[in-house]
């Protein structure tokens, strides 16, 4: 639907329902002391409502006391989760951002850890009650349905559970299949304002992703169905897989590297055993081409975060294939992708339901990608145990890969064996060395 024709049903809407058409500050009125305010995900955040909400609390320093902004993560401005507006609000997320990490480790934010397929139910059984929902849409169609987009995730559920909605209507966000709709008759408030969506393409360095890359093509088979998570490093590796042939997607984030191959005819969906033909997900990070993409195409859907990464409905892909990444991981295969010891660095997300539906869908398997340095190579991420405070994740991954090569699992006993040569005998630079000598078949 063209965004042209969009503002003009958008008009006749205004027209009919003139008392939900208000400027923000009208509408931040629903607001009360001690509201739980949820607001839409990452690349769907509704930029303007955050701006103009920040707005009116300078000029309204009382009517947002001790008020909690509620998300999965924010990749735009966080200015709620700024000291100065300490009093004015309590962020928590679900998912830590680089623009919030220092709030939650300082104190000043909190971060509640949760399995996101796990969230709809929250809020579906009133165990964390949602007051005012900010969200962005599409232009609405012809009978009355706009689209949530980019982010249907959580923010389908948090809607219906919203004792007030305020929408922002932006041309830019795409229209999106699947459970993405929702009716005027949802809306309280109506806010129309264009501007481009944020967008996400991070990168790992080429050379690292060529050879993680590399190992990952390797593992991956023509017919396969993927899902790739969040983070710099699966994202790269994707487009090293342009030489299989009719892969299939269900995934929780759909990222740039996905919809490329789409574009270039490697996904086809065509061997799927649940919804074939379909690429399913529930939320997207990309850029504005890829977004595009998305419009009216009948090819994507997405669903419900609860439905999504759900392990059995997971597994009910066939040959079903799980790309995640960690930030470390020890000599007994422990890994962790949600914290640096005691250091809260992103979240538990999906990566778990999407190894366990992996591990019981028929021909599935896991693949864990980790870089095996940080900090330009001083630092090892292949450890003889993890740091102290760490949260743990001791998934049954068949590949563990980094630019070293791939490992598919050990025994425990040599597991036992090799981490024998760990805590008393060497640093961890000399691990790394012991996992070097493996090669590209059997070092870590």
């Amino acid at each position: 639907m063209g965004k042209e024709k969009g503002k003009v049903i958008l008009e006749g809407l205004k027209a009919e329902y003139p008392d939900k058409f208000v400027k923000a500050e009208n509408a931040f009125k629903c607001i009360s002391r001690g509201n739980r305010i949820f607001i839409g995900t990452a690349c769907g955040e509704p930029q303007f409502l955050v701006g103009a909400l920040i707005e009116y609390v300078n000029s309204h320093p009382k009517a947002f006391f001790d008020a909690e902004v509620m998300h999965v993560w924010t990749l735009g401005l966080a200015p709620y989760a700024q000291e100065k507006f300490k009093q004015n609000f309590r962020h928590n997320s679900f998912f830590i951002g680089n623009n919030t990490r220092t709030a939650v480790n300082q104190g000043m934010s909190d971060y509640t850890p949760v399995f996101l397929s796990r969230v709809p139910e929250l809020f579906n059984r009133k165990l964390v009650t949602i007051d005012v929902a900010l969200i962005q849409v599409s232009p609405p169609d012809e009978h009355g349905y706009f689209s949530l987009g980019v982010s249907v995730d959580i923010t389908k559920t948090a809607v219906e559970n919203a004792k007030c909605v305020v929408a922002q209507v932006n041309s830019f966000m795409p229209r999106v299949h699947g459970d993405s709709f929702l009716h005027i008759s949802d809306l309280d408030f109506i806010i129309p304002h264009d501007e481009p969506l944020l967008e996400y393409n991070e990168k790992v360095p080429e050379e690292i992703a060529d050879r993680l890359g590399k190992y990952v093509s390797r593992i991956v088979e023509d017919g396969d169905t993927i899902q790739v998570g969040y983070g710099s490093t699966p994202n790269s590796i994707i487009p090293h897989l342009r030489d299989k042939k009719r892969l299939g997607v269900h995934t929780e984030l759909l990222t740039e590297g996905v919809i490329e191959l789409i574009k270039e005819g490697v996904i086809t969906n065509s061997e799927k055993s649940l919804h074939r033909g379909k690429t399913v997900a529930s939320f997207c990070m990309a850029r504005a081409d890829s977004y595009d993409y998305l419009d009216d195409n009948p090819t994507v859907e997405f669903r419900r975060i609860d439905y999504v990464n759900n392990p059995l409905v997971i597994a009910r892909n066939s040959k079903m294939t799980a790309i995640n990444s960690a930030l470390q991981i020890d000599l007994t295969g422990q890994a962790t992708a949600e914290s640096i010891g005691n250091i809260f660095y992103s979240g538990i997300g999906g990566s778990a339901d999407f190894m366990r539906g992996a591990l019981l869908s028929p021909g599935g398997k896991t693949i864990l990608v980790i870089q095996s340095t940080a900090r330009d190579g001083e630092v090892s991420r292949i450890v003889p145990s993890l740091d102290p405070g760490a949260r743990r994740h001791s998934h049954a991954r068949r590949y563990t890969v980094c630019r070293h090569g791939v490992r598919h699992g050990l025994s425990d006993r040599q597991e036992r064996a090799r981490a024998r040569h760990g805590p008393d005998r060497y640093r961890a630079s000399e691990i790394q060395a012991l996992a070097d000598r493996g090669g590209p078949k059997t070092g870590i």
